[in-house]
């Protein structure tokens, strides 16, 4: 199966600056997803998706490939995921190439590794798509919100009184990767295909980073996610 890996980069971060290409731990945090994918072996390319041309430029030195900038259709605030993917594919078409498959990896997924993409694409031989997910790590039945007088009530009063172990549990999406095969994003029109499959992963493995308060975060559950890879590669002596 050939398959293509989208590294989506817009360079207009509104929350955090220069998000993309900011450091991570003293390196550019963009190098983390084009060197998971590179090393993975799993693709025919490895492409950033962007209008900036700085991102560009460390993305060309790093082996990933640019062929074509980003419209400004698809490199503004509204803008989905799904119409970047479609762009991309599209532009492709146009050189005359196309991929059996893809995986669309977030430039800010420092927690993605090769292993981790070639479990996806495992997966993939029996889904349409397959999405990394981490279960919530509180039952969202017993969640709280504030009426229009601000005071907190159940959302759900039913499950109040229910036990932690006795409700569904419910997972979100990681926000890493997204792998799909291509015929069914054409059909569908979005990497959530009606055959997706979930890659649970841990919540040591995934941080959402909006803010500078989560970036740090991110950095300190990497090094504890490294320090744990270290361990289990040692030998049992």
């Amino acid at each position: 199966m050939s398959a293509l890996a989208i590294i989506t980069a817009r360079g207009g971060s509104k929350r955090i600056p220069h998000k993309n290409i900011r450091p991570f731990l003293g390196r550019p945090i963009i190098l983390y997803s084009i060197e998971a994918a590179l090393s993975s072996g799993l693709f025919s390319e490895v492409m950033v998706s962007t209008e900036d041309l700085e991102i560009a430029q460390i993305a060309r030195q790093a082996g990933a490939q640019v062929p074509f900038l980003r419209s400004q259709q698809t490199a503004d605030d509204f803008a989905s995921t799904d119409d970047v993917i479609r762009e991309v594919l599209t532009s492709y078409e146009a050189l005359g190439r196309t991929f059996d498959a893809f995986c669309c990896i977030y430039p800010t997924a420092p927690f993605v590794t090769p292993q981790k993409l070639k479990t996806a694409m495992e997966l993939l031989k029996e889904a349409d798509s397959v999405m990394p997910v981490v279960p919530f790590s509180f039952p969202v039945w017993r969640g709280l919100c504030m009426d229009e007088k601000g005071r907190i009530r159940y959302r759900w009063p039913q499950y109040a009184a229910s036990r932690s172990q006795d409700l569904e549990k419910l997972y979100h999406d990681c926000g890493q990767f997204y792998a799909c095969r291509t015929d069914a994003f054409l059909r569908e029109g979005t990497t959530d295909t009606a055959n997706m499959v979930p890659m649970i992963l841990s919540e040591l493995e995934v941080q959402d980073i909006d803010t500078l308060e989560d970036w740090a975060v991110a950095e300190a559950k990497y090094r504890q996610m490294r320090e744990q890879m270290e361990k289990e590669r040692k030998p049992v002596t």
